[in-house]
């Protein structure tokens, strides 16, 4: 059983973040709310989102699981305004999902979860540095590294206590340093690793420019980044995997 109204900007900012890595994933539907877990099918990016009940006007849900095609659910949830509201209800019997918007009504037939990658395990990972940084500094990051390369180098310097980026292209490099000021929180510690721009550029996608982002670094570890969606009610959280310089 799964029965809800929820906001056209809500559902859609959960649904991008899952999509930026995935085309189709499983839909967990608990009691208090929906867990999405899914990696790329390179196992080189994750996601982890969750969405309590209280992101929504209303929500009945007893545990299920269900298959989507995220494309197609956005190009639905795409068809209403921002404040517009979405209705949602599985139809069990023909596993299809009953979607309304101000009288237009769809029914999306749904993947057999069976049929999707396994969810991943997320490591859990002792990391030494913890960045809070707002979502338009890692835009900024970002859009400087992807003129001069396709790989970003994120560090934390500790002696001078700041968050570096890097970039190295062939002919340019960009440099990019904040310290305590200009960052929301530092907590300094060992951290410097190279990532693939192309992941972080989809990543980015989905992070809101005034998005409280807490990035976790180690030496030669994944990057996590979390932050908040559906005004506090809702978490997402990406996992990077580096790519492993050699000497």
């Amino acid at each position: 059983m799964f029965k809800a109204i929820v906001s056209a900007e809500t559902l859609r900012t959960a649904l991008d973040s899952v999509s930026v890595l995935v085309d189709e994933c499983k839909v967990h539907l608990n009691e208090d709310g929906i867990e999405i877990r899914a990696v790329d099918p390179a196992n080189v990016g994750m996601v982890d989102l969750s969405l309590s009940a209280d992101a929504f006007e209303s929500y009945e849900a007893d545990g299920g699981l269900i298959g989507v095609d995220l494309s197609r659910l956005e190009d639905i949830a795409g068809m209403a305004d921002s404040a517009q509201l979405v209705e949602l209800e599985l139809d069990e019997e023909t596993r299809k999902l009953h979607i309304q918007i101000d009288g237009l009504e769809y029914t999306l037939a749904l993947i057999d979860p069976d049929s999707i990658r396994q969810e991943p395990d997320i490591p859990d990972l002792d990391l030494a540095a913890e960045i809070v940084i707002e979502g338009a500094d890692i835009d900024r990051s970002v859009t400087a590294a992807d003129m001069v390369s396709d790989h970003i180098a994120l560090g934390v310097d500790e002696t001078d206590e700041l968050f570096y980026v890097d970039a190295e292209g062939d002919t340019d490099d960009v440099h990019l340093e904040l310290d305590q000021s200009d960052l929301i929180d530092l907590q300094v510690g060992p951290a410097h690793s190279l990532f693939s721009l192309d992941y972080l550029k989809d990543m980015n996608k989905a992070i809101d420019k005034d998005a409280e982002v807490t990035l976790e670094l180690g030496e030669e570890f994944p990057v996590k980044l979390h932050f908040d969606i559906a005004e506090g009610n809702g978490q997402v959280t990406f996992m990077l995997a580096p790519r492993i310089q050699s000497d």
